[in-house]
């Protein structure tokens, strides 16, 4: 099969390799139809990931048809966190943070930046036919932020429709974040992003406010409830904690990078939340599935589509930031 393979720091080559064959009757393959291109991918792409050693196939936000085992011929969305089933967290429904949870694209898992992929038939999710395969491969990216927004709603407050919010970062994290921030009623949505690129896709995509934090003046110091760092730099974990007002959460999803930016005695002194979250749960994934298929999310025109042949010269726009659309999905 031809896959694109990560072989160095910005290095990729649309190589033939062999084709996965199925380890275990739990097991089904996908002949994948959709990738998207996270920033997880480029932070490897960069050769900032040590859990990502070349040579690899990248790849993670999956669609495509069961080829090959159980529900052959069926359309599906890909969950790529295989987890154990049997410890605590897999039991309480905190599968996402189970200890021996592997994820495609990691060691040992490759990827899905190629034209057939093998799963457990259990991390899948039916797509209906009225839902394109790229629409679909958003399922991942989207569940990012519906976990998140879960996890906010425990700590805040006061009720989401009354707060202020701030979604730092623009790319389909971020925008996802934002759009169930906009679902869930949010009386107010800020979105931070330094590419003004992504400004008019991501002013198009709802109710948002859309600045360029470089230029413009953003929502005062220490004036919202929530802020989303869909980014994970120290410098937006700093314009983080400015911008939080006492009692308010910080969810920081992003992961650019693990040091510095944190005011802990601010924090300390003005009860500020700091949750830290990691993917989703499966039953995030579903409920994002079902919102995202029955359009609860809005309008998904805010992504490029192109075939994974066109892969390597994708990953280099998005490292020169000359990316107008939030997700790059790519197609085998």
């Amino acid at each position: 099969m031809k896959a694109l393979v990560y072989t160095g720091p910005q290095a990729m080559e649309l190589r033939e390799v062999t084709q996965p064959s199925l380890a275990s009757d739990a097991d089904v393959l996908i002949k994948v139809e959709a990738c998207g291109i996270c920033g997880s991918d480029m932070h490897a792409w960069n050769g900032h990931d040590d859990r990502r050693p070349a040579p690899l196939i990248l790849g993670h936000e999956a669609a495509g048809t069961i080829v090959e085992g159980q529900r052959a011929g069926t359309r599906v969305t890909v969950n790529p966190l295989v987890t154990c089933q049997t410890c605590e967290a897999c039991r309480t429904g905190r599968d996402n943070i189970c200890s021996k949870r592997q994820i495609i694209s990691m060691p040992p898992r490759e990827g899905a930046f190629a034209e057939y992929l093998t799963m457990p038939e259990r991390n899948l999710v039916e797509v209906p036919d009225t839902v394109a395969s790229e629409i679909a491969a958003l399922t991942e990216p989207l569940a990012c932020g519906w976990h998140a927004m879960r996890l906010a709603g425990t700590a805040l407050h006061r009720p989401l429709q009354e707060a202020r919010t701030l979604v730092l970062g623009g790319g389909a994290i971020g925008l996802g974040a934002a759009l169930v921030l906009s679902l869930k009623g949010a009386r107010e949505i800020w979105i931070a992003e330094t590419n003004t690129r992504r400004h008019d896709a991501l002013t198009a995509a709802g109710n948002f406010k859309v600045f360029d934090p470089r230029a413009t003046a953003g929502p005062e110091e220490a004036s919202v409830d929530l802020v989303i760092d869909a980014v994970g730099f120290s410098a937006t974990r700093t314009a983080a904690c400015r911008a939080v007002k006492s009692g308010g959460v910080i969810v920081h999803i992003g992961l650019g990078d693990g040091d510095g930016g944190l005011d802990v005695r601010r924090m300390t002194l003005q009860e500020i939340v700091f949750i830290g979250t990691y993917t989703y749960s499966m039953a995030d994934f579903q409920e994002t599935a079902a919102a995202l298929f029955n359009g609860e999310l809005g309008a998904t025109d805010w992504i490029d589509v192109r075939p994974l042949t066109d892969g390597a010269a994708a990953f280099q726009e998005i490292d020169k930031g000359l990316a107008s659309s939030s997700k790059i999905v790519l197609k085998p």
